[in-house]
């Protein structure tokens, strides 16, 4: 009873004082969120506990969910089709160098896969840093296409590594295909239903709402997709983050709602996710021979991965946007730790390298954020000189 006490006054306290760390430091909040896990893990102020655990998973789905939220599925569908040929081009590029980076240094299979992985849940919280910027926004564009390809990769791999190439990894996919398929229809079919009956959506969430609908509704959606995810034994993120694309998708009207829903996740959901990334690191692991060496190589080639394909972009955004945007994927936390687990607990990489790769996610978070405060101070800098 009294180790549970301890874990929520220090988490409480962390949730508390962050900002202020972060406002002193002049850094971003979610790296101090995960050093303060880290550190106060190590004396034993927070600990394994089941109920951690399941709030800090939640936390990481409402994450995605509030990624989604960034994403106007009609305004991608109209996205010019240069920029989608671009976005491709963009990922291709990933995964190439990936392949012949892997290939280089003699590294596994999985590593094909880990390196190229792009997740928006940390653009998302960049996006509540620094407003609606013309890179975040074409990140979000491009990262929700990226990680649409990185979760169906991570499913098959997932499939694949538990079960081998058989009848069970076939049925993953089939199940896969059959879930895009529904939510396709879904989507169709509400968008004839609003387009021939308007006053439904605002049926659904009204302009005057005293009974917090909007909230309950999106909420509603939200529980539903990872329900349906769970049931198809697929990767959760997955229908979170779909879910999210319903709101600005469907509820235009409600301009507000993706601000409310995301002041409730960054206060209080996904600041527990971020503390629990960070505890789940041991810091004895930094004495493991080669490990910081390693989770550096991994680091740095991430990151160079997404500069160099990130230039595809040069013309629509400038070099400097183009830049950042890249920084904003080479920051794929979650998906990685994912993947990562699933290969260690799979003997399809050691101790060591699963060590690695979660030391570089945390590195990645820390020195990308830095990197693109510092950036964006330059700019500010830039402007009032000119």
């Amino acid at each position: 009873m009294s180790d549970n006490i301890t874990l929520i006054v220090t988490i409480s306290l962390i949730i508390i004082f962050s900002p202020f760390f972060a406002r002193f430091l002049k850094l971003p909040t979610t790296p101090i969120e995960m050093i303060l896990g880290s550190l106060l893990g190590y004396v034993g102020f927070l600990h394994d506990e089941h109920l951690f655990d399941l709030v800090a998973e939640f936390g990481f789905l409402y994450l995605m969910f509030i990624a989604g939220t960034e994403i106007n599925l009609k305004n991608v569908l109209n996205t010019p089709h240069s920029i989608i040929k671009k976005v491709f081009l963009y990922l291709m590029i990933l995964y190439g160098m990936s392949i012949l980076f892997s290939l280089q240094f003699s590294l596994g299979k999985v590593f094909m896969v880990l390196l190229p992985l792009i997740s928006v849940g940390l653009v998302a919280a960049l996006s509540k840093e620094y407003g609606k910027t013309p890179w975040l926004s074409m990140s979000m564009t491009v990262g929700g296409i990226g990680e649409v390809v990185s979760i169906v990769i991570l499913t098959i791999t997932s499939a694949t590594l538990e079960s081998g190439f058989g009848l069970e990894l076939f049925e993953s996919i089939m199940a896969l295909l059959f879930f895009v398929l529904i939510m396709f229809l879904i989507f169709r079919s509400m968008q004839l239903l609003f387009w021939w009956f308007p006053r439904v959506s605002t049926a659904l969430m009204p302009h005057e709402d005293n009974k917090e609908q909007d909230i309950r509704l999106s909420m509603g959606i939200f529980f539903l997709l990872v329900g349906a995810m769970l049931y198809l034994h697929l990767e959760l993120a997955f229908g979170a983050f779909l879910a999210g694309i319903f709101i600005p998708t469907f509820f235009e009207h409600k301009h507000e709602l993706p601000e409310k829903l995301a002041s409730f996740g960054f206060g209080f959901l996904i600041p527990i996710f971020f503390i629990h990334i960070g505890s789940s690191f041991h810091l004895d692991a930094l004495f493991m021979d080669g490990l910081i060496e390693k989770a550096l190589m991994i680091t740095i080639a991430m990151v160079f991965m997404r500069l160099i394909a990130s230039l595809v972009f040069i013309q629509e955004l400038g070099a400097i946007d183009a830049i950042l945007m890249g920084l904003s994927h080479a920051m794929p936390l979650t998906l990685l730790i994912a993947m990562a687990t699933l290969a260690y607990s799979a003997n399809s990489i050691d101790l060591l390298h699963y060590y690695a790769f979660i030391l570089a996610a945390l590195f990645q978070v820390i020195s990308v954020m830095i990197i693109i405060k510092l950036i964006n101070i330059y700019k500010a800098h830039s402007i009032e000189t000119n």
